[in-house]
């Protein structure tokens, strides 16, 4: 015996395929913000700990770049915003 099953219409309009690909938060050295600037930026936009932000900051200077989080392009970008407001270089990949 087979039984059927009706599955009801899921309303997509509101999900977006960005929302399913890992993205990159990317913030770059520069020569005008301090390591106290960035590192305040990464605790109040991106939440992370004093640590975290100061490890980010190192490697932002040593390296030129670092990942500073990872998400949807949706979660990411009004953190790159606020940090490109706040006067930081990120992009998202």
């Amino acid at each position: 015996m087979y039984m059927s099953i009706q599955l009801d219409e899921v309303e997509l309009s509101d999900v977006s395929v960005e929302d399913f690909i890992e993205s990159k938060l990317i913030v770059y050295n520069d020569d005008f913000n301090t390591f106290d600037w960035v590192i305040t930026c990464l605790c109040n936009y991106i939440k992370h700990t004093p640590e975290q932000a100061e490890q980010c900051a190192l490697l932002i200077h040593t390296r030129g770049k670092c990942q500073v989080k990872s998400g949807s392009k949706t979660k990411l970008q009004p953190m790159k915003e606020a940090l490109t407001d706040a006067g930081l270089s990120a992009v998202i990949e």
